[in-house]
């Protein structure tokens, strides 16, 4: 089974859009997949409550109390991480994990705690011999902008990977009431977001 940890300490950069994205791109291919939510608001598992039965089947997991043991079966896992996660939480939610990919947006505030959570991962044991892939997407971006422009030279100092930029658009919160992702769109509009998945896509299923 290959374990997706979706995780920063900053609240509201996208880690929800991201996990249940890539669990949906998960199931497209055939995987049994599951979403593990660690979150209070359990958002992941509210989007899955208003999937339709005609989109590729995903299991959630309430975990926003304890992490529980995946059901057996599982090809996929992706991990929702609360955005108050302490040092230990860290280490145990990527000790069951072998990818884990960072959500940042722009602006000076997210780029700071960005920074720090990747600090912090920096010290842990797997991730320090390079037993875990960490990486990083640049998130609700608005090419030409001020934020977006500087968001690039701190994408250049992490010292981790940045593998997918994502433009900011309404698609996202009208797919999410849906239960959907822009994966799964098929008209020209959802197309044209879909393909700035792809890198990370990719980096996922090698």
């Amino acid at each position: 089974m290959k374990t997706v940890l979706v995780g920063n300490i900053k609240g509201g950069c996208g880690k929800t859009t991201l996990a249940t994205h890539i669990a949906g791109a998960f199931a497209a291919q055939g995987h049994a997949t599951a979403i593990g939510d660690c979150d209070r608001q359990r958002s992941s598992l509210n989007w899955l409550r208003r999937r339709p039965e005609s989109l590729p089947s995903i299991t959630g997991l309430d975990w926003s109390k304890d992490v529980g043991s995946p059901p057996k079966g599982l090809d996929r896992l992706v991990i929702d991480a609360p955005a108050a996660m302490h040092h230990k939480d860290v280490e145990d939610l990527i000790d069951i994990s072998e990818i884990v990919v960072v959500p940042v947006l722009p602006g000076a505030f997210d780029e700071d705690a960005t920074a720090h959570f990747l600090e912090r991962l920096a010290k842990v044991k797997a991730v320090r011999k390079n037993k875990r892939i960490v990486a990083v997407v640049g998130n609700r971006l608005r090419p030409g902008t001020r934020a977006s422009d500087h968001l690039d030279g701190f994408f250049g100092g992490l010292g981790f990977p940045v593998v997918a930029r994502l433009r900011d658009s309404q698609i996202y919160p009208t797919v999410a009431a849906q239960g959907a992702t822009v994966l799964e769109g098929t008209d020209r509009r959802a197309r044209s977001y879909a393909v700035e998945w792809e890198p990370l896509l990719e980096l996922l299923e090698r």
